[in-house]
């Protein structure tokens, strides 16, 4: 069956989604272990697909054979089960060298997950093992990738606008946009919508009790017990605050400023600026579930 996409900008709340989708789906007493999601959600960049389709080891593989190869996973994926089947994504939806990095042949739908990018900004720069001012200019940079690392694929990513509208202008198989903020906030509502959205029978006590187990502190100390299989090296741990306005206390205005310049039409479409072009941590718009 056909591919649903949980698609997201990195630091953006996909590994929560992710986490909350398995245990929801699990329905068991005790939490799914972060490290044991991939069971329920496949992730397209992951390394033992590209080695199993081109009979090489995965360091063996250069970047051009990896995009080469993107398509045929993304095949073989949708061979796997029966039914749809969840698998995350930071792709934008383009192409590189005339190969699609989202093949539409085998897309069911997507769900986008979108968080501020004030707050992105901060999340990524911690993950990435740069400074703010980097991971500012990062953002805005239309050839963004996140690079072939350990047992993951490269991803292309360009600007976080441009990658927020790649996805959510996929009129056709975008099954809803989620916000962080809302998540965090609404908890019960927004994964109730997320629920609907993606087809799926809602059950009120299963729902309240993935929620429970997939807590920030959860997950956090599941990280801190067993590790992460995938944090960054570059930083000291993947869990690191999963705080709504955390950029207040660490950007300067100058930063703030240019974030804004650079993002400022997409953040006021998905109500991260109020109407005097203040950012705000999520307002009203129509757009999201």
């Amino acid at each position: 069956m056909p591919i649903v996409w949980l698609a997201s900008y990195p630091k953006s709340g996909n590994t929560w989604v992710r986490s909350f989708l398995a245990n929801y789906l699990m329905g068991s007493d005790r939490p799914v272990h972060i490290n044991d999601i991939t069971h329920f959600t496949f992730g397209e960049h992951q390394a033992e697909y590209y080695e199993h389709l081109s009979g090489k080891k995965f360091d063996d593989l250069d970047d051009v054979e990896i995009n080469t190869l993107r398509p045929q996973v993304q095949r073989f994926i949708d061979r796997q089960r029966p039914e749809a089947v969840f698998v995350k994504t930071h792709n934008a939806v383009t192409e590189l060298n005339n190969v699609p990095t989202i093949l539409s042949e085998v897309t069911l739908g997507a769900l986008y997950i979108i968080r501020n990018p004030l707050d992105v900004t901060v999340s990524y720069a911690h993950h990435m093992g740069v400074d703010y001012d980097t991971a500012v200019a990062s953002m805005a940079n239309p050839d963004l990738q996140l690079a072939t690392h350990g047992r993951f694929a490269f991803q292309v990513l360009g600007g976080w606008s441009d990658h927020v509208a790649s996805w959510v202008d996929q009129k056709k198989a975008l099954m809803g946009i989620v916000r962080y903020e809302d998540l965090m906030r609404r908890s019960e509502e927004t994964f109730s919508k997320v629920v609907r959205a993606l087809k799926m029978p809602l059950d009120k006590a299963r729902l309240r009790q993935a929620i429970k187990h997939t807590s920030f502190k959860t997950l956090r100390a599941m990280e801190d017990k067993s590790g992460f299989i995938e944090a960054s090296k570059k930083a000291e741990r993947f869990f690191r605050k999963g705080k709504v306005g955390d950029w207040r206390g660490e950007l300067t205005p100058p930063q703030v400023a240019l974030v804004i310049e650079n993002h400022g039409a997409m953040m006021r479409r998905f109500g991260y600026l109020d109407a005097k072009g203040s950012p705000t941590d999520g307002g009203p718009t129509k757009e999201v579930l």
